[in-house]
């Protein structure tokens, strides 16, 4: 006991968590996940090459269960799962994972739509053609063997691999602190790059390019990104993408389909149509009739039948983008290099492959030499047996026993002991004459063998004409043309909305409270005028109809910029409220919605002119509030304030070169008007310049762009309304005090509380409301003209209906054809 007490050690956590993890991430690095660079194969690959080979369960030989292969290698060389065994084993079978298959398996061996493959006491397996090249000379010694798992067998630590399998079947795998992910390529490329590379030591990456053009995977496509390719063989990591192969194909009546028939690498083509269809069955594309999936044994077809009318190429984009139709592959090429994983690029991952075929080469000639040199020493004691093979006889007879014999032949004629032991065993028919001849050729052939060998040892250039040979009759035997094209550029798929969009015209409608809809024409047609969803004191302030297609842009108070596509504003019936904006983006309390305007395009050429109540204005241009990605989630500023109880009045689109002034109205009574032009241009995020010369505690009530001809309309806060030519106030300069348009009174000076423009012939109504929510509609038609020092008649009883609060446009019926 007071033994067992001493190798008790007070170890911290940290050190015994570090050492076990770090024994355990080598383990799993080095005997699992990660393949060798040397013949491209993992732990439980190698061993089931290995195995089967071993039990002669090869090309040549009749299929055997693949149960039987699994226990075997799991008996001998891989003390784990049979379902691990057996999965490695079928996805070395898959063509559509490998570019060389190493098995050959009869039955169910899985499917590119990831379907499970059957039970492994149905398939039966051998070793592929191929597969016999990667362990072709084993018996030579040309690969080091270790000890199994229980010391009863020994297995190879890499296979003599005649083939660069690594770049061929390319690997993917994730251990502790490393993932691999390599692409399989062309072995005709590969070998003959390798060729390149034997022959110039010194080539550079874009020279060995020449050569390897890049991955060619086994489920073809079309890969996209020359400089992806480049910096993954420098440095072993890079980016491509790789899309799948379509055609248009017209079908009766003016419609067509986009036929499908590769796939990008380990896409599941079931899931790949899958979404398709989904796409199709929620209407996010317009124009699809069908997706199905026509693939059968001459090959994989998936078809997507498409309306009369449809845009082929950018529902093909729209798909590319948001489908497995195009994916992005990542190379992250890290193998098993010298003992240790290492991120290799292509010109390492070759010559490591080169360094390892001398290594093999090196060890089968000097096998062979022994082999020779063996036999020939065997076949030079014959030949002097034969020569005095009457004494031979004599001696032999003489002795007791076959020791005996051995031992005075070695005495009496010097022959070596394994001399004397061939000598002994010959049978009695081989002493004819004709022997004699047969032997000396066989020693010729020897001498012309071992001579070889030797130079082949001696010479390096001797050396690698063996391997470039080797090379390329791998080369003749197994090689097949790229499937994969190679594309210089990474296309940008741009889809147009009208492919995920109907056109259709809806009618639209922005509240001054901030609700939004978008309604049929027939739902707004069935519903009376009045009956639109709103609170008795809201009211639109954007009522038109509209394309599907279109773009709103809604402008607030506080200087922010709310941007939807038409298609994405809430569908509701006509007498439904709708969707309201702080549901996806947050206003302040006080903040609301001041104008609202739509367009067709995001390109537009005109400026929007913003006016502030503290003296502020300044044009922008459209393509400066151009909505960014975060629209849904967050408004965009369109103007800065130096005060913050600024607030912007107005703000007007311009997009035409009609001489307009603008025109500015103070709460004191005070008007300027000055062209649009002396307004400066600036950024979104901009205060812009004085407007107007304020004095004391006023502001701007209004600005307007306004014609000479037109006449303004102004409330004051005692209820009048006065109609004014817009000539009256004369067209000065920027930043001003303005003239007077009111009459100076000294007790309870009339204050204005609103203005608008309107073109002097208009016979449409404005509407006044009051502070306690009561509603004049007023025709300005019905009013005279007043003289700017006029104050107007009275329309509003101030005592009995409140104090008027604005002044607008009343909003005309739609009438939809």
């Amino acid at each position: 006991m007071a033994d067992d007490t001493q190798n008790i050690q007070e170890l911290t956590l940290e050190d015994v968590m570090g050492e076990r993890f770090g024994r355990y991430s080598k383990s799993i690095i080095q005997d699992r996940a990660l393949p060798d660079i040397r013949d491209g194969l993992k732990p439980v690959q190698r061993r089931i090459l290995y195995a089967m080979n071993k039990d002669g369960n090869t090309f040549d030989k009749a299929f055997r269960k693949s149960a039987k292969s699994v226990g075997n290698v799991m008996g001998n060389y891989h003390p784990h799962g049979d379902s691990s065994i057996y999965e490695a084993m079928v996805r070395m079978s898959q063509d559509w994972k490998l570019r060389a298959p190493l098995i050959e398996m009869h039955g169910n061996n899985g499917s590119i739509d990831a379907d499970p493959p059957a039970a492994m006491r149905y398939t039966e397996a051998r070793l592929s053609k191929i597969s016999g090249t990667m362990l072709q000379d084993i018996d030579k010694e040309t690969v080091d063997f270790v000890p199994n798992f229980d010391d009863t067998e020994e297995e190879p630590t890499v296979l003599p691999a005649r083939f660069p399998n690594l770049l061929v079947n390319g690997a993917s795998g994730i251990s502790a602190g490393y993932a691999t992910e390599i692409p399989p390529h062309n072995l005709n490329e590969l070998i003959d790059a390798l060729i390149y590379l034997l022959a110039h030591p010194k080539a550079s990456t874009d020279d060995l390019m020449e050569f390897v053009k890049g991955p060619d995977f086994p489920t073809g496509g079309i890969i996209q990104g020359l400089d992806g390719i480049k910096k993954a063989y420098n440095t072993g990591a890079g980016r491509i993408v790789l899309r799948s192969k379509t055609a248009f194909k017209p079908l009766k009546g003016g419609k067509q389909e986009i036929e499908i028939t590769e796939i990008p690498y380990e896409v599941n083509k079931a899931l790949l149509v899958k979404k398709m269809d989904e796409i199709r069955i929620m209407k996010k594309v317009e124009g699809i009739v069908e997706v199905r999936d026509e693939s059968d044994r001459q090959g994989l077809t998936i078809a997507v039948e498409l309306k009369a009318d449809a845009d082929a190429q950018g529902i093909l984009n729209y798909l590319l983008k948001n489908t497995d139709l195009q994916i992005t592959y990542n190379f992250n090429m890290v193998a098993i290099h010298n003992m240790r994983p290492e991120r290799v690029g292509l010109k390492t991952a070759l010559q490591a492959y080169i360094d390892f075929q001398r290594e093999v080469i090196t060890k089968r000639t000097q096998y062979d030499l022994n082999k020779a040199k063996k036999r020939q020493h065997i076949v030079d004691g014959l030949i002097k047996a034969l020569s005095i093979l009457d004494e031979v006889i004599q001696t032999i007879r003489g002795s007791k026993n076959r020791k005996d014999a051995k031992q005075n032949l070695m005495d009496k004629y010097d022959f070596t002991d394994p001399q004397a032991e061939a000598i002994v065993t010959l049978q009695l028919y081989r002493l004819t004459n004709t022997d004699v001849t047969e032997l000396r050729r066989e020693h010729a052939e020897l001498d012309a063998q071992i001579e070889k060998l030797e130079d082949i040892l001696a010479n390096d250039a001797s050396l690698r004409k063996v391997m470039r040979t080797q090379m390329q009759d791998v080369k003749k035997q197994f090689g097949s043309p790229r499937l994969t094209q190679i594309e210089d550029q990474i296309e940008e798929l741009k889809v147009d909305r009208t492919v995920m969009v109907a056109d259709e015209t809806v009618v639209l409608m922005v509240s001054h409270d901030g609700y939004i809809k978008r309604s049929s024409p027939r739902s707004y047609q069935a519903s009376s005028e009045n009956d639109n969803g709103l609170k008795e004191e809201d009211y639109p302030i954007l009522l038109k109809p509209v394309s599907t297609l279109d773009h709103l842009f809604m402008f607030t108070s506080k200087g922010n910029l709310i941007y939807r596509p038409i298609h994405e504003v809430t569908d509701a019936r006509w007498k439904d409220t709708g969707e309201h904006i702080s549901q996806s983006i947050g206003l302040a309390d006080d903040e609301e919605l001041i104008a609202a305007f739509t367009f067709s395009s995001l390109e537009e050429p005109g400026n929007f002119v913003i006016a502030t109540a503290h003296g502020l204005i300044k044009q922008t241009a459209f393509m400066d509030l151009l909505p960014g990605r975060t629209y849904k989630k967050r408004a965009s500023v369109f103007e800065k304030f130096k005060q913050p109880d600024d607030q912007v009045v107005d703000i007007t689109y311009v997009d035409s070169s009609d001489p307009l002034t603008v025109m500015l109205m103070s709460r004191n009574g005070l008007g300027l008007r000055y062209d649009l032009a002396e307004v400066p241009t600036n950024g979104a995020r901009t205060s812009g310049a004085k407007s107007m010369d304020l004095r004391g505690d006023d502001i701007v009530v209004n600005m307007q762009l306004v014609k000479d001809s037109d006449d303004a309309i102004i409330v004051t806060q005692r209820g009048a309304l006065k109609k004014m030519a817009i000539s009256e106030v004369p067209v000065t300069s920027r930043a001003r005090k303005g003239v007077l348009c009111l009459r100076e009174l000294k007790a309870n000076p009339h204050e204005i509380v609103a203005f608008i423009a309107v073109a002097h012939d208009s016979v449409a109504p404005v509407e006044v409301v009051t502070s306690r929510g009561i509603r004049h509609d007023i025709l300005p038609a019905e009013h005279e003209r007043n003289a700017r020092y006029s104050n107007g008649s009275f329309v509003i009883d101030i005592d009995t209906e409140g104090v008027p609060t604005s002044l607008r446009h009343k909003e005309q019926t739609l009438i939809l054809n």
